[in-house]
């Protein structure tokens, strides 16, 4: 092996756990509601823009925030083929890993009815949360990790291709406008999963194209496990990533299947799976290659480690218990800035809780795994 190769066989891949920290640390910000005081402040463009890319796009277009959920399921795939080879390791034979992998899937997917159960106070069949969403493409990828290379990617993109035209010649009525919201296939899926005449313009039938984000994590997992050389690593990613940007957005561009992240359309899901390759890329790059984020990199694998806990607790409304400590204090110290300042003070206090929280559990070795 030469100088330049780098082979994580037998131990972690760094930017793994960044890319994946850096991902959730994005959603707790999220639930400190800190993202829509930034997109309230008025007067700075700068800020404007910002808050702007930290929501989701209305319906066709993309912003940065339409890409944290593609990115986390992306690298949950990526971390796939290690968590594999660690549990071979182990002594684990192929019979456990495999009942592992199919009762995490049932868990993801109990948990994200779970919360959907919450508000309304009654059980809801759906898989618009990305923990249900999850449950299937985890399984699929899994499943499929064994397979060939070509085997992986040609099964996506039949996948995508399928999916594309059950949205073009659904025949029902009212529901074949295939990119209009509330009257397309994922609508009318919706309507007869959950039992009601209008329902969210968020498609529970994502759950199908979007496994190819999980499935190319497994893709560039495998890369990153294999013994190639660094430079070859870099070099597979960035041809993909550049080559499924420039399919997604040319679908878009000359007006052939429009990029909408709430119906997922295979544009969207080329030109987010292409962003999520090359953030990989870059992760990795920085931190495993040119070793420059060796010691601030903590700050994100301190939440990574945690990833799935830290989201349910705020998911159930630990978000606004810490706010409401708080509270009172920002009250006192910014009352002077209005409203608006104490609210922006108290989510940056809040991030920094949840932030915290995560560092405890990290410090005292307390790693929650499902």
């Amino acid at each position: 092996m030469g100088k330049e190769s780098v082979s994580p066989i037998g131990q972690r891949v760094t930017s793994i756990d960044v890319f994946r920290g850096f991902t959730m640390f994005l959603l707790i910000g999220e639930s400190t509601r800190l993202y829509d005081h930034i997109n309230s402040m008025e007067g700075s463009s700068v800020m404007q823009f910002f808050g702007t890319q930290l929501h989701h796009h209305e319906w066709h277009g993309l912003n940065f925030w339409d890409l944290i959920q593609p990115f986390f399921m992306f690298i949950v795939g990526v971390a796939i083929p290690f968590a594999v080879a660690n549990r071979l390791r182990k002594g684990d034979s192929q019979k456990q890993i495999l009942h592992h992998a199919i009762k995490r899937s049932f868990l993801l997917l109990f948990l994200g009815w779970a919360l959907y159960c919450i508000e309304p106070g009654e059980i809801g069949w759906r898989f618009q949360d990305v923990l249900a969403q999850l449950s299937v493409t985890y399984i699929v990828a899994f499943l499929m990790m064994r397979k060939s290379f070509l085997f992986q990617l040609i099964l996506t993109l039949i996948i995508l291709l399928l999916t594309d035209l059950a949205y073009r010649f659904f025949p029902v009525d009212g529901f074949n406008h295939p990119w209009e919201a509330y009257h397309n296939l994922g609508a009318w899926v919706n309507i007869k999963i959950e039992g009601v005449e209008k329902t969210s313009i968020w498609a529970s039938l994502n759950a199908i194209p979007t496994i190819a984000h999980t499935v190319w994590g497994v893709l560039f997992g495998q890369l990153l496990i294999s013994d190639r050389p660094v430079k070859k690593k870099i070099q597979y990613m960035l041809t993909a990533g550049v080559s499924a940007l420039l399919i997604g957005f040319s679908l878009d561009w000359l007006d052939i299947t429009p990029i909408i992240k709430k119906i997922a359309t295979s544009s969207f899901v080329f030109a987010s799976g292409g962003w999520a390759i090359l953030a990989l890329c870059f992760f990795y790059w920085i931190i495993d290659v040119k070793k420059l984020m060796t010691r601030s990199s903590n700050f994100f694998i301190i939440v990574g480690m945690n990833c799935i806990s830290i989201y349910l607790f705020f998911e159930l409304g630990g978000a606004q218990f810490v706010s409401k400590i708080f509270k009172p204090f920002t009250k006192v110290l910014f009352a002077w800035g209005g409203n608006l300042t104490i609210d922006t003070m108290t989510s940056l206090l809040t991030l920094a809780g949840l932030w915290y929280l995560c560092y405890w559990l990290y410090k005292n070795r307390i790693f929650i795994k499902i």
